[in-house]
């Protein structure tokens, strides 16, 4: 099982650059998008359900903000917008689906960004601990858990391509990579890192504005977490900066379910 996980920067924007041939042309039994902008009545027939494919969206009680939209080959066992408060659901941030016969349990989501004001990095940072309580106490009932989507926060120092330049930014603030650290303590993988240990000038994000993917000057913040009863089930974990469209790259991973 291929799930792809993309923040888009507009699924409106990124189809008129191709998308539908873009995803025409994978192989991924699931795509999750990231930071859609829009309202399913916003949409085409055609982006809504695209051929071969069943969608479920979240979108933001605000217009051409935030949602989310995951995309599956086959109907999904569950489908779950939100955690049911109004607290977290109100901009759209996530779609819980259930897979494989129920045997995966996929969490798309779009995790807010801190840089604008202390108010939404204390947001952000209250969403990161709703969201690890929710995942926690689901791996712990025996399910195998994948959380994917735009964490907006780079790990550690190897994560981005100027650690030190912005250990005072949002996105690489001691506060949000300790958040990190204890997700990761409670039992889920960062599982790209978990395969390539060492790998440098591997980045999901760059800046638009200063062209920085041209020099490669970027920040990895889009993961696939996955609870560590899945790792075994693992055959590869990629990132695709070969794929334009969005200021980030879809990433990848790939699941043997007969191993579960």
């Amino acid at each position: 099982m291929r799930i792809i996980s993309w923040n888009v920067n507009g699924y409106r924007a990124v189809w008129k650059k191709g998308f539908r041939d873009w995803m025409a042309g994978e192989t991924a039994d699931v795509i999750c998008l990231q930071e859609t902008k829009a309202w399913p009545e916003q949409l085409t027939a055609d982006q809504l359900h695209p051929r071969g494919w069943h969608s479920a969206f979240a979108q933001a009680e605000r217009k051409g903000y935030s949602g989310v939209a995951t995309f599956s080959r086959d109907i999904p066992e569950k489908v779950q917008i939100g955690y049911g408060d109004p607290q977290w659901d109100s901009e759209g941030r996530i779609a819980i689906t259930e897979h494989a016969g129920g045997k995966l349990l996929l969490a798309n989501i779009y995790f807010p960004n801190g840089k604008r004001d202390k108010a939404r990095l204390d947001y952000k940072l209250a969403f990161y601990e709703k969201t690890q309580q929710v995942f926690t106490e689901l791996a712990a009932k025996g399910k195998h858990v994948i959380v994917c989507g735009d964490v907006n926060t780079a790990h550690r120092e190897i994560d981005l391509a100027r650690p030190k330049e912005n250990e005072t930014t949002s996105g690489f603030l001691p506060v949000e990579r300790a958040w990190i650290d204890r997700w990761i303590q409670a039992g889920f993988v960062d599982i790209f890192r978990e395969k390539n240990p060492d790998l440098r000038d591997a980045y999901t994000w760059w800046d638009m504005i200063t062209r920085a993917r041209e020099r490669n000057v970027g920040w990895r913040i889009d993961y696939h977490f996955i609870s560590r009863s899945l790792v075994d089930a693992v055959v590869n974990a990629g990132i695709h900066p070969e794929v334009m469209g969005s200021d980030h790259c879809p990433i990848s991973l790939e699941i043997d379910v007969s191993r579960l």
